[in-house]
């Protein structure tokens, strides 16, 4: 929610203006999502950790993963709803503006109906992305915050508890 929140404002800038330098800044939109969530999580972690620049300490917090996760997957619901954004014709939407709609009206009326099965779309890729976010789990959320993956891992690697990690893992797999 938090990361529909942050981008879609985005989305509508990227997708209704034009200015200098958009290009740039779609194409830098879109380099934390390209970035290994292992890197994402050490780079939140670098920012937020115990020797924080910005004096702010976060590790081992719900906090710190929403945020490496809103970060990471900002660039889906720009792409994903930004592109339909994009192809929409502002035209409707002024007619609407003409026919004596306010702003935050016409776009209640006319864009949001249009742009709901994108938001749906870039929601549920955020939701699957921020669920299986391994990297930004396990390195931001200490022992106390810790997904499914991050336990079979934990299990395996830290514990050498095999069967546990077997048994986690097939558990998993019978969600899926």
């Amino acid at each position: 929610v938090l990361t529909l929140l942050v981008a879609l404002p985005a989305a509508q800038v990227l997708a209704r203006c034009e200015f200098r330098g958009r290009r740039l800044v779609q194409a830098l939109n879109t380099v934390p999502f390209v970035l290994p969530t292992v890197v994402v999580g050490a780079a939140f972690l670098a920012l937020f950790g115990g020797d924080s620049p910005v004096g702010v300490d976060l590790r081992g917090s719900v906090t710190a993963i929403v945020l490496a996760n809103v970060f990471f997957n900002h660039a889906v619901v720009v792409r994903t709803v930004g592109g339909l954004w994009e192809s929409l014709d502002p035209r409707t939407e002024e007619a609407a503006r003409v026919l004596g709609a306010s702003r935050l009206g016409a776009f209640r009326a006319v864009t949001l109906p249009a742009l709901r099965p994108a938001i749906a779309s870039a929601a549920v890729i955020t939701f699957l992305f921020t669920f299986t976010s391994f990297g930004v789990v396990r390195i931001l959320g200490g022992a106390r915050h810790v997904t499914l993956e991050v336990e079979i891992y934990r299990q395996t690697a830290d514990l050498l508890d095999l069967p546990v990690a077997s048994v986690l893992a097939i558990v998993q797999l019978l969600a899926v």
